[in-house]
């Protein structure tokens, strides 16, 4: 009887665990009531989450090595690239200069995660915002608009989730077909 006591315990901590540890954008958040410029501010970049989550998902040593040619980069080194970007983003959302975080110690799931999550709090705080102006890119050499923002970071973040697809299709180890990028759903 003790022994199955301990086994539920650890069992329901388990389980508590990967509930607080859930990654955002593995489907779309419902879309805002209103138009506004922070609310499509915020959907663009739930969109680049989602397909971050998904162009990210379930890859293999392989895919991470992966790369077209010697001057390219690797997978593993594209998804460093786009976790600098979000941070980027997460920088100016939260009216900060945007300093190199370094993430070497970590492993790419670690360094995925992190991203999903900077890029779902900029997202929510973007989404509440009356005012794009106020959010700024600061590298700590003058700042930028964020409309630097949508055509810098964000588009070339959306852009590297391409390159993960193909790069990982290359490899043989494909983006699943249940995936629906348009609503930004799973099939189950």
């Amino acid at each position: 009887m003790r022994l199955f006591f301990i086994l539920t315990l650890l069992i329901a901590s388990h389980q508590m665990k990967g509930q607080s540890t859930e990654l955002p954008y593995y489907e779309l958040p419902e879309t805002s009531a209103a138009f506004t410029a922070g609310t499509v501010a915020a959907r663009q970049i739930d969109g680049l989450g989602f397909r971050f989550y998904w162009a990210t998902a379930n890859l293999t040593q392989a895919d991470l090595n992966y790369k077209p040619n010697n001057d390219a980069r690797t997978t593993a080194e594209t998804i460093l690239h786009i976790y600098d970007l979000s941070n980027v983003v997460l920088s100016a959302a939260l009216k900060q200069p945007y300093h190199k975080d370094h993430v070497s110690q970590l492993s790419i799931e670690e360094v995925r995660a992190k991203a999903l999550r900077n890029l779902k709090q900029a997202a929510d705080i973007l989404r509440e915002a009356a005012d794009l102006k106020v959010f700024k890119i600061d590298f700590g050499q003058g700042e930028f608009p964020f409309w630097n923002a949508i055509n810098g970071p964000i588009a070339d973040a959306i852009w590297h989730c391409g390159q993960i697809a193909s790069y990982r299709r290359t490899s043989g180890n494909p983006i699943s077909a249940k995936i629906n990028h348009f609503t930004g759903t799973v099939t189950r």
